[in-house]
């Protein structure tokens, strides 16, 4: 008897090794077979356009309060061109003048034809007006750009090309603002790169980081490079614990170097470097955490067919006071909750990136049949989180597709967040396909005290086409107090939500003070607080069972003075 439990035991210890295996074998090739599904390459042959017979029409440009966009691939005119096209566009925001900046893209000459080139434009005075002198080396196969400033105003250009199967990359330098680019030097690369520039005046200060998708690495099995010297030169390859891919990096206060992108089980994961910023070092990984946004990184949605629904961005905040040096990742995921095909999705971590909190939705609508995509997340220096995405809440039954660009910040380290808000009209992404059926597969964002920088594509002017556009918040709710009102902020988490709801406030000055919910049409549904209260911080705790689905919004009135919030309940 005692020899056969022992046979049972190591039998069942086996089986389970044997599982492990096979689950790891099975998770491993599950990742790869996504890692391979997405790559660029050469099909069409160079087929240049000739300027004298171009067709032209006037480029878009749209302006309100709050957004202000402008086409930026035009012709020496300032006109649109006709029958071209361009997408996955990145920006680089001068530090020292923010009046200056540079917008790369996939320019493709020729709609008919899917070869693609350096496209690059600039300005000087604050993206009013835009200038684009032409492709980077005419004629050369390029895809896939990423812009990055300098502390010294130094743009940088990070450009992949394919060559016989294999993937390279080159970073070109620019002294002047984007208006010239030199030669450019050799920096390892892959499919899909990301690059990242040290501006925290550290150690780091000026270090240039880049990585890739592993499994389309020039350097296989590394898939991360750097340079010390400004870019001068690449150091050779090494691996990044995690194997990230879709992603991107951020510096945090410290110097410490952050990637994130897709990994393994459907999460994203995240991994950290405390001395990739010491010259000298071969790089080495902290640690790699996964994180879980209850969904995956997909490639090949309805919106996109041949593309991504985004590519996961990570950001630090470097404000200084509460929230210094919390990590933030952003995605949009195709839900495992609930099956929604795409929703904009956060995280935050406060123990430098050891550990994640739950995940919040960023995009308010009630369907679970609608596509949040493209999600693009972006933090300023006094840490307000900026967050955009395409969306089809808006899109007609007859072309469900349809998607118009939203968005949403936090001021509170991503507790709570504004209302969502239309920024842009609906447009077609399946227009001004250029002979390969996607819009690209990712935006580019760079956010100020002021406003947000957003590089983006759409389709409003009938053809696919590349945008500058500005987003100046509306503070409202939560904004500090200025004025003289006593409520200096209002603020509620989660939202939306389900059940459980919490409302919180803070009052400079003692004041009568009464708080009230609304329905979407105006009529009071309930008294939530009435009274004298002191000066001081206060929480609310509201049962959401005690309402149906919808949006409903929250007013405070003190002093004579008043502020709302939109709110959201959703199943």
């Amino acid at each position: 008897m005692k020899n056969t439990a022992i046979h049972s035991n190591l039998l069942m210890v086996f089986i389970i090794i044997l599982s492990s295996g096979v689950y790891s074998q099975t998770a491993d090739n599950d990742k790869t077979r996504r890692m391979s599904l997405h790559n660029e390459h050469p099909v069409d042959a160079y087929s240049p356009s000739q300027p004298a017979g171009q067709l032209t029409s006037p480029a878009y440009r749209r302006e309100n309060s709050v957004f202000f966009t402008t086409q930026v691939n035009i012709n020496v005119n300032g006109e649109n061109i006709l029958n071209d096209a361009g997408n996955e566009p990145s920006i680089a925001v001068d530090p020292g003048n923010p009046d200056r900046m540079a917008i790369g893209w996939r320019q493709f000459d020729n709609v008919n034809n899917n070869f693609r080139q350096a496209g690059n434009a600039f300005t000087a005075d604050g993206g009013q007006t835009w200038t684009a002198p032409g492709v980077i080396e005419p004629g050369i196969f390029r895809s896939d750009p990423v812009l990055e400033a300098d502390n010294q105003g130094v743009f940088y250009y990070n450009s992949l090309t394919s060559s016989g199967g294999s993937y390279f990359c080159r970073v070109f330098k620019s002294s002047n603002g984007g208006a010239e680019w030199d030669e450019g030097v050799p920096a390892q690369g892959g499919d899909k790169q990301w690059m990242e520039i040290d501006k925290t005046g550290g150690d780091g200060e000026g270090n240039i980081y880049s990585f890739w998708t592993s499994y389309y690495s020039v350097c296989m099995p590394g898939h991360f490079t750097r340079s010390t010297d400004g870019g001068d030169s690449y150091e050779d390859c090494v691996t990044v614990d995690g194997d990230p891919y879709w992603g991107t990096l951020a510096i945090g206060p410290s110097g410490e170097l952050y990637t994130v992108g897709s990994g393994f089980n459907d999460g994203l994961v995240v991994t950290r470097s405390n001395n990739a910023q010491f010259s000298g070092n071969i790089v080495w990984w902290d640690y790699n955490t996964q994180v879980n946004l209850d969904g995956a990184m997909t490639a090949g949605p309805d919106v996109n067919p041949a593309g991504l629904l985004g590519q996961a961005s990570i950001a630090v905040n470097l404000a200084p006071g509460p929230g210094n040096g919390n990590v933030y990742v952003l995605a949009s995921v195709e839900r495992l909750s609930n099956g929604d095909p795409g929703d904009v999705m956060f995280a935050k971590s406060d123990d430098g990136g050891l550990s994640f909190g739950e995940p919040i939705r960023i995009n308010d609508d009630l369907s679970v049949n609608n596509t949040q995509w493209f999600g693009t997340m972006s933090v300023a220096p006094n840490g307000r989180i900026d967050v955009v995405w395409l969306d089809t809440r808006d899109a007609p039954a007859f072309n469900s597709l349809l998607s118009a660009l939203y968005y949403s910040y936090s001021l509170d380290q991503g507790e709570t967040w504004s209302a969502n808000e239309l920024l842009s009209d609906s447009f077609d992404p399946h227009v001004g396909w250029p002979n390969q059926e996607k819009m690209g597969d990712y935006f580019d964002m760079v956010s100020d005290n002021g406003n947000a920088h957003l590089a983006w594509a759409n389709t409003l002017n009938g053809e696919q086409d590349v945008y500058y556009g500005r987003i100046t918040p509306v503070i409202t709710g939560t904004s500090e107090s200025d004025n003289g009102d006593p409520v200096e902020t209002l603020n509620a988490s989660p939202n939306p939500f389900n059940e459980n709801l919490r409302i919180s406030f803070r009052l400079s000055n003692p004041s009568d003070v009464r708080i009230v919910l609304y329905d979407i049409s105006g009529r009071e549904i309930k008294t939530l607080e009435e009274g004298y209260l002191n000066a001081g911080s206060y929480s609310l705790p509201f049962d959401g069972k005690s309402i149906g689905n919808g949006v409903y919004f929250c007013r405070i009135t003190a002093g004579g003075a008043s502020k709302i919030l939109r709110l959201v309940r959703v199943e």
